[in-house]
């Protein structure tokens, strides 16, 4: 299948094989919101009188945690080329106490659609941006005639009088020779200096910190015109030096202000929020301890995924057609727990399997990010090929299921750890083995984890 149309383009079935290519099981949860982002598409096609009535079918996903409830949420936003954060709800306090509050989420947002639309419109001129750094070290060792004075110039008006050439036309050919050396990269260690522009960063990141950004002012533009960027020197490559000044000249071609609007349209359209731990606002209230009031929080969430407007730095957002993921265990409450407004924003509700021993294989073997892999292209990279038999990946298979079984219940997150502890020694002494080609076998294995394992205590912290 071709990723052209991922967009938004895909259909259901399509959705759920990509969304196959990185997550095991969970085919309830896929489905849905695999059926959630065709929607999207579906609303684009629909007339404008009705296209505003329709709202998304937000989904609320129930299951412990490591089963892929992330990852779901994390891989459709990128397959659909949406903004996309995850917020940990219990990050939040009601309106009136001292945290962050819920319209943060949509700022954040925005700010991550910015990025996005911005890396786009980059790539679009990356072409014409080269052009014009590589122009621009060409000016720098090889001044033109505007640049007479110019010892080197001076030289070569005396030297291009001994013939009849032109000397506008020496200048010309030097410099294009130059211009296809510098393009073809054969003068790329070569050193320069040039010219950079410092950015006010730092002074930037001072007035976002304090929270003045929240109330819709944009210090960045402000500030900017007040203290315009100051040029700085530095000794570079002339690799270096390309990368740089292409990053400028890209800056000087696309419109900030395009940006902005494109990134705000794209938050509206097809922004995608995924609501962590929901189940830890869920509960009845607290009467002692530093918690703030659940409920409040709960209400203060709800205007948001309603649909409302809020105000940001770039202009104002609407969040009526904007997809809530919300996930949590439930463990110690229901979603029954949540105030009925906040239920009913949530008609979806999928519930996620835990992991067998099978899972636990599969997530070994079959992503195109499994950790097997990951690791071996990690080792690879000392010149070493580790190789693991299906015997040996069905035992950290049974470990991971027994120790989550017997100790606290992480999901998928365990093989990480029994992996890295697995691997330990060996990564350790890499780079010094002369051995190209190693098994990791059954008893190799049993040999670095077995005494872990047997001790109950110690694999808590361990494993």
């Amino acid at each position: 299948m071709s990723l052209t149309k991922v967009n938004n383009q895909l259909t259901p079935k399509e959705i759920v094989a990509e969304l196959d290519k990185y997550i095991i099981g969970q085919s309830k949860a896929k489905k849905s919101v695999a059926i959630a982002l065709r929607n999207r598409y579906r609303r684009k096609l629909v007339k404008d009188e009705m296209k505003d009535e329709i709202i998304p079918k937000n989904i609320l996903m129930i299951g412990p945690t490591g089963v892929g409830k992330t990852e779901i949420a994390r891989r459709l936003a990128k397959i659909a080329r949406s903004p996309f954060i995850k917020i940990e709800v219990t990050k939040f306090t009601e309106v009136g106490y001292v945290g962050r509050d819920v319209e943060s989420m949509i700022r954040d947002l925005t700010e991550s659609a910015i990025r996005m639309v911005r890396e786009d419109k980059m790539e679009a001129v990356e072409i014409e941006a080269e052009k014009q750094a590589i122009q621009r070290i060409v000016d720098h060792m090889l001044p033109g005639k505007s640049k007479n004075k110019d010892d080197y110039y001076s030289n070569l008006v005396d030297d291009v009088k001994k013939t009849n050439e032109n000397v506008d036309d020496r200048v010309a050919a030097r410099r294009k020779r130059m211009y296809d050396r510098i393009k073809e990269g054969k003068l790329d260690d070569q050193k320069i200096e040039i010219e950079v522009e410092e950015n006010n960063t730092q002074m930037m990141e001072v007035f976002s910190g304090s929270g003045v950004e929240e109330m819709g002012i944009n210090f960045q533009d402000m500030l900017g015109n007040i203290f315009p960027n100051k040029k700085q020197k530095k000794k570079v490559t002339i690799a270096q030096a390309k990368e740089m000044l292409k990053d400028e000249e890209a800056q000087k071609l696309i419109d900030m202000d395009q940006v902005k609007a494109e990134a705000i349209e794209k938050v509206e359209e097809d922004g995608i929020i995924f609501l962590d731990e929901i189940d830890k606002i869920a509960g009845r209230e607290s009467n002692s301890g530093p918690e703030v009031s659940r409920q409040g929080v709960q209400r203060d969430i709800l205007p948001i995924v309603e649909g409302s407007t809020v105000s940001t730095k770039h202009g104002s957002v609407k969040t009526d057609h904007i997809l809530f993921i919300a996930a949590g265990a439930f463990h110690v409450s229901s979603p029954a727990d949540l105030i009925p407004e906040l239920q009913g924003r949530f008609p979806l509700r999928v519930n996620l399997d835990s992991l067998s021993r099978e899972n636990f294989k599969d997530i070994l073997l079959l992503p195109q990010n499994s950790l097997v892999k990951q690791y071996k292209a990690l080792l690879e990279t000392e010149g070493i090929t580790i190789e693991f038999t299906e015997s040996a990946v069905e035992e950290i298979s049974g470990f991971a299921y027994d120790i989550n079984e017997e100790t606290e219940n992480i999901g998928a997150r365990r093989l990480h750890t029994i992996m890295e502890k697995l691997l330990e020694d060996l990564s350790f002494e890499a780079p010094g083995m002369d051995q190209e080609k190693i098994e990791i076998n059954v008893e190799y294995v049993n040999d670095k984890l077995k005494d872990v394992v047997a001790n109950k205590d110690l694999s808590k912290y361990i494993l």
